[in-house]
């Protein structure tokens, strides 16, 4: 990656756009930002961002490990600048003048963490109706940008209820309106640890997405650590005819073995798989032996290649006292390897990774989040494969 350099930094028109002041920008600036790939212009035309970042390679960009129509960046990311008042502030505000700037900055896709912006802003607080999924669309199509999921609607009742369907089935039009290929929900099938609870998830899961097949839209669960944790399905029962032991097999891994392949499918979140690397790596077995299984996401990936669409690509430093093992960062400034993970799980014209930073928006900094989007994008562009 290229270090940051003075210039880079606080030229005149990047922060203008970011609305931050000189000291008060350097103040931001930390030892991880300060790894990030230096900024394209602010304002310039898509595809001149996208010409510039697909320069940094000698091939014509054939050696990126992302391509250039598959760099995404989920919205929640962004989101304090989507809910921003326009009147407030010089910065961007509101769903469409958000899509002109993740435009300018080489992105292609974008995944919905919501329909929701400010109600100053065009078109108004709740654009999750089918007229307001036009208007998205509209704005999408102008910047050249694609829909390629969101974390929407999952019916938390079963059976399903009338009222529960009829709800899911009009998140499925929105959808459709807005060009998606994915629907999905960033919360785990079940929180709980029980292959009783997960066969119950699994025949939810299985009802929708056939469902959403029927509609041309894959359905997707987005995970966190917890779901990587491993399965209890044997040994004693608990006072409550509970498992209390496991085969070894993850949750996840599970919900993949009894989930329709061509109805169900997933997002790693590249994060939150790693933390679980980090907190579940031992078990107890069913004769009661503790036994060792190191979690490897890229590998849960290769040999499921089409079950994972979706990727969230986020970035942590290491930090053993943290409790994750991590603290989250800008994309591509942590320790998180990338480019091996990109090139183990291969299939670049079919995965579609997302940048996300849960921890972007700043009170204190109002630009914080469009700038590490900025920097995610740069760094997700920069992936090169050995050559």
């Amino acid at each position: 990656m290229t270090a940051f350099n003075d210039e880079a930094v606080t030229g005149d028109s990047l922060r203008r756009a970011l609305g931050v002041s000189r000291r008060r920008f350097l103040s931001t600036c930390t030892a991880a930002t300060a790894a990030a790939v230096a900024a394209p212009v602010f304002g310039a035309a898509p595809a001149l961002a996208q010409d510039g970042a697909e320069a940094a390679g000698h091939d014509g960009g054939r050696s990126a490990l992302v391509p250039p129509h598959k760099r995404g960046i989920i919205l929640y990311t962004v989101r304090d600048a989507v809910g921003r008042d326009p009147l407030a502030s010089d910065l961007p505000s509101g769903f469409r003048e958000v899509f002109k700037q993740l435009s300018r900055f080489g992105y292609r896709q974008v995944e919905f963490a919501g329909y929701g912006q400010h109600a100053g802003a065009p078109g108004g607080a709740d654009l999750g109706t089918v007229q307001g999924a036009k208007l998205l669309r509209s704005w999408l199509d102008e910047y050249g940008l694609r829909a390629q999921g969101s974390h929407g609607f999952i019916p938390p009742s079963w059976p399903l209820t009338p009222s529960d369907l009829d709800t899911f089935k009009r998140f499925l039009e929105i959808a459709n309106i807005l060009g998606m290929e994915h629907m999905g929900t960033g919360a785990d099938p079940t929180n709980t640890p029980y292959r009783a609870d997960w066969d119950v998830a699994a025949q939810k899961w299985n009802t929708l997405g056939a469902i959403a097949r029927r509609e041309g839209i894959k359905l997707y669960t987005h995970n966190h650590d917890s779901a990587y944790d491993f399965l209890l399905d044997g040994g004693p029962l608990d006072a409550q005819g509970r498992p209390t032991r496991s085969s070894g097999i993850r949750k996840l891994e599970y919900f993949l073995k009894v989930t329709d392949r061509k109805s169900v499918y997933l997002e790693l979140d590249v994060f939150w798989a790693h933390v679980a690397q980090y907190k579940f790596h031992t078990y107890t077995a069913h004769d009661g032996s503790q036994r060792e299984s190191v979690f490897d996401p890229a590998g849960l990936v290769v040999r499921n290649t089409n079950r994972f669409p979706l990727f969230h690509a986020k970035d942590g430093v290491v930090n053993p006292q943290s409790g994750l093992g991590y603290d989250m960062v800008p994309f591509g400034t942590g320790d998180i390897d990338y480019r091996r993970f990109f090139t183990r799980v291969g299939a670049k014209n079919y995965h579609n990774p997302m940048v996300e930073q849960d921890t972007a928006p700043s009170a204190s900094v109002p630009g914080q989040s469009l700038e590490y989007a900025r920097i995610g994008y740069d760094n997700l562009a920069a992936l090169r494969a050995r050559s």
